[in-house]
């Protein structure tokens, strides 16, 4: 990855303190989105990695990984997969494969869920998401390509906040370690 867009991502990101009764800080990524440079540069960095391995698809899961999935589908010049949450009140129509994540790092249960018609056999997929925590979201969609008979080759993110042995065995890479963040 080029130096300058490590530097940009770290110098566009923001911690946001959401108010009394919280119990963490909060990622703010939006001056990614805002900053057309580094929209331009985030595809190609985050397939390169995994470009060898020829993806014929990208997958990600709602909300941010429909910003950056199809950066990375075009940069690969591949098609695009979203991964709908039961809780975003979009539910997808016609034969869809869900599974439900194990607990993420506020404990909760997401529900992802991809059309068939989308995903098949012959599929080489690769992940791409803004941030891996707990790798929750990643078992559930790694299931869903199971079922499918797709396989994935990995993730690419751009905050790569899990431990190492987690990285390793979701096969995650990332444009930068979340400790550079602060």
């Amino acid at each position: 990855m080029p130096a300058e867009l490590s530097e940009r991502l770290v110098e566009l990101f923001r911690w946001i303190d959401p108010g009394p009764g919280s119990t963490h800080l909060v990622s703010d990524v939006s001056g990614w989105w805002r900053d057309p440079a580094v929209l331009a540069e985030l595809g190609p960095a985050l397939v390169a990695p995994f470009r060898a391995a020829r993806p014929t698809v990208v997958l990600a899961p709602a909300v941010t990984g429909l910003l950056l999935g199809p950066l990375a589908a075009t940069a690969l010049g591949v098609g695009f997969v979203p991964a709908h949450k039961t809780g975003d009140g979009r539910l997808p129509a016609g034969a869809t494969t869900w599974a439900q994540s194990p607990p993420d790092f506020r404990g909760r249960r997401v529900e992802l869920g991809v059309r068939d018609r989308h995903l098949g056999p012959e599929d080489r997929v690769l992940v791409v998401d803004d941030w891996v925590a707990t790798g929750a979201q990643l078992h559930a969609l790694y299931e869903i390509c199971a079922t499918r008979g797709a396989e994935v080759l990995g993730t690419s993110a751009v905050v790569v906040d899990c431990p190492p042995a987690l990285a390793t065995e979701l096969r995650v890479r990332g444009l930068l370690d979340a400790v550079r963040l602060g």
